[in-house]
């Protein structure tokens, strides 16, 4: 297991949200980010997705590579280390006089950003409440990603392309600042064995981690390709579609705080598998119907169930494994599903069209869960008999 778990203060809860968000900037930011490629090096769509997959993979491999050395002390430090050089990649990226450089530069950023996720989801693990540090890192994650693609794209049309990485850039100052109150790593350089025996034992299984990457394939492959199906099938404008989208996504934020709250009510279990399923029931209407009031309430439920399912699946593995490496491990399998998602989906919708592409994703997001609710069953024993040692320890002392 790990070492003992921190105070859910302020200052944690703001470096863990300043962490993830930044983290996670890559891929919440990378439709603006494509859109730039685009306009700035005329580059085909297939173009200037090469340049986004270069970067989000840079990110998914650095995050899974350093998640062992995130379960030691240290995350402040290589978080910080991370927001460096995703800062020179930020502005590399802003002034790449061509193709070869703007590749160069997201690799690098890539790589940076890759460094503070791992840092910042290992961090959560630490926390003694993980189902509110996940809950309020998971929000505050959301409503801080809303901002930087508002900032990001006004940037970009005020002050021409590229400026918006300058803004990336200057974004990770302030989290320089912030990253310092991350909860360390358990073990110190006395205890290494320890340390060392405790790393190797919160080693996750493959199949745990290809599990993950495909439920974030599924989920990031669907949101990709959600505006163009509800235009071309329930007949929205596309300014309608993107207002129920953006709406969804604010409204989705409630179910980040029923996860916890389900959770402790029904059983982690249980909690679960009934946010798995409904997630998966939404995608599918969402994906198959034609009808614009029914797309709009799937969206809602969709978003919903989806962040409930990332902040129980966050609180298990922080249960499970106190060290951090097991959620930073899970962070980088989803980051890299993020990135190959879409693709895929592209090619099953182009392939095989909606009605098939609803039945594949609804049925792969039962069959990859499968994995996250064996993982969730472990943690919920754990949690028992966590909670027994508590009372027993409480029932001697009085």
């Amino acid at each position: 297991m790990g070492g003992g778990r921190s105070a859910l203060t302020f200052g944690v809860v703001v470096a863990l949200i300043a962490g993830v968000t930044l983290g996670n900037g890559g891929a919440s930011v990378m439709p603006v980010f494509v859109d730039d490629f685009a306009a700035r090096f005329g580059m085909s769509d297939a173009g200037a997705g090469l340049v986004a997959a270069a970067q989000l993979m840079a990110t998914a491999v650095l995050t899974l590579t350093l998640a062992k050395r995130a379960a030691r002390p240290g995350r402040a430090k290589m978080a910080r280390l991370g927001l460096v050089v995703a800062a020179l990649g930020f502005l590399g990226t802003a002034w790449a006089p061509d193709e070869v450089t703007l590749i160069l530069a997201n690799l690098i950023l890539g790589a940076g950003l890759g460094a503070v996720y791992a840092a910042a989801t290992a961090a959560l693990a630490a926390a003694d409440d993980v189902d509110r540090a996940s809950a309020a890192t998971v929000i505050g994650t959301v409503c801080l990603s809303a901002l930087l693609i508002l900032a990001v794209s006004a940037a970009n049309s005020g002050w021409g392309g590229g400026t918006g990485f300058v803004v990336m850039a200057l974004s990770c100052v302030p989290a320089w600042l912030l990253v310092r109150r991350l909860p360390d790593g358990p073990g110190s350089a006395g205890d290494a064995p320890v340390e060392a025996e405790s790393a190797e034992s919160a080693k996750p299984s493959v199949i745990l981690l290809i599990g993950t990457a495909l439920l974030w394939a599924v989920t990031q492959g669907a949101w990709s390709y959600a505006s163009v199906l509800g235009r071309e099938h329930t007949g929205m404008s596309s300014s309608a579609v993107s207002a129920v989208l953006a709406v969804s996504s604010i409204v989705a934020l409630a179910g980040a705080v029923l996860g916890p709250v389900s959770a402790r009510r029904f059983g982690r279990m249980r909690s679960m598998a009934a946010f798995v399923s409904g997630q998966a029931l939404a995608m599918a209407v969402l994906i198959w119907t034609r009808d614009p009031m029914l797309f709009t309430v799937a969206a809602v439920l969709w978003q919903a169930c989806q962040l409930a399912v990332l902040v129980q699946m966050l609180a298990a593995a922080a249960v499970l494994d106190t060290s951090g490496r097991l959620v930073a491990s899970l962070g980088g399998a989803g980051a890299l599903g993020t990135g190959i998602g879409p693709l895929v989906v592209g090619v099953i919708l182009d392939g095989a069209g909606a009605g098939v592409l609803s039945i594949v994703l609804a049925v792969g997001t039962f069959v990859t869960s499968f994995p996250l609710l064996r993982m969730t069953v472990a943690s919920a024993a754990v949690a028992r008999t966590e909670q027994a040692g508590h009372e027993t320890k409480r029932t001697t002392v009085a």
